[in-house]
């Protein structure tokens, strides 16, 4: 296992988002003070990764579900978005950097993960540039602060996995998320939208652009709510949206079904709890990215 002990510096911490802890403390809270407590304890979340002026209310839905009492570890699972993977990789550090507190990374987790030979290791360099595990650490923070030091992050950067990937991935990691003391956050987009992303799809039957793009999104997420992995898949393949965290949804919902399977007696709902966009396209000229907060519970 290469480690080589390094910080991972909070890169887009004063663009993204506030590197004043104070600010952003403030910021955090009030954002969780206005979303309700409708689906806990978590054990996983699917929330969004772009700037907080943008989606920091709507992710509150997702880590307003979380019980920190119950945590031990939290793992982050975001896409890569500058560097072309195939696979999963871990970090090669040990220690995350946020303007609240710094965060522990998980060494005995990563020994296990590393040892059934599925995952590489991230650059240093990729790993700061990458903002889609980033942007959930302050929120983290937040939500863990009564819990300091008691709890470790389990960060993964996931490729673009083919679907029998997503199933291997899904395998892996079902234990973890049947263990009670695990918190799994997904971090995902959803559908990017104009011709700056090289995606237009507009279905007029649903009335403005702005509508079918939400018309679109919540077909998406009405198939994660049902935990159907081919039928996300085959959604994707049908209408290509855009959803930037679409493979470790992928990676989720086949831990999900891999847990179905394997664990007699199980009862879980996933379910979206809040919706967002951007911006409200009306002209072929305009964009918008979408955002969505959502909690799986397990009984």
């Amino acid at each position: 296992m290469s480690k080589n002990g390094k910080i991972r510096k909070a890169g887009h911490a004063g663009s993204w988002y506030t590197d004043s802890g104070t600010e952003l403390n403030s910021q955090l809270e009030g954002w969780l003070s206005k979303a309700t407590e409708s689906l806990k304890p978590a054990r996983a979340i699917i929330a969004p990764h772009a700037g907080y002026y943008f989606c920091g209310a709507c992710a509150a839905y997702a880590y307003r579900q979380v019980e920190p009492s119950l945590v031990k570890r939290v793992f982050i699972l975001g896409p890569s978005h500058h560097v072309r993977m195939s696979n999963c990789a871990l970090s090669g550090t040990e220690t995350y950097e946020t303007p609240l507190y710094n965060l522990t990374i998980d060494v005995g987790v990563y020994e296990e993960l590393y040892a059934s030979g599925a995952f590489d290791t991230m650059s240093l360099n990729t790993d700061e540039a990458e903002h889609s595990i980033e942007m959930h650490l302050p929120y983290v923070a937040k939500v863990m602060e009564s819990r300091k030091g008691q709890f470790t992050i389990v960060p993964i950067l996931v490729g673009s996995l083919s679907p029998d990937k997503e199933a291997k991935y899904g395998q892996i990691l079902s234990p973890y998320l049947h263990d009670p003391g695990n918190l799994f956050v997904i971090s995902s987009d959803f559908c990017h939208w104009g011709k700056r992303f090289a995606y237009t799809y507009y279905e007029k039957s649903h009335g403005k652009i702005w509508q079918s793009i939400e018309v679109l999104d919540k077909m998406g997420m009405d198939i994660i709510e049902k935990m159907d992995p081919p039928a996300f898949t085959k959604y994707l393949q049908t209408y290509q949206n855009t959803i930037c965290g679409r493979h470790p949804i992928g990676v989720l919902l086949n831990a999900i079904d891999h847990l179905k399977r394997t664990s007699n007696g199980i009862k879980m709902e996933l379910r979206f709890l809040k919706y967002a966009q951007s911006s409200q396209c009306e002209t072929s000229h305009d964009s918008s990215v979408s955002y969505a907060a959502a909690a799986l519970v397990m009984k």
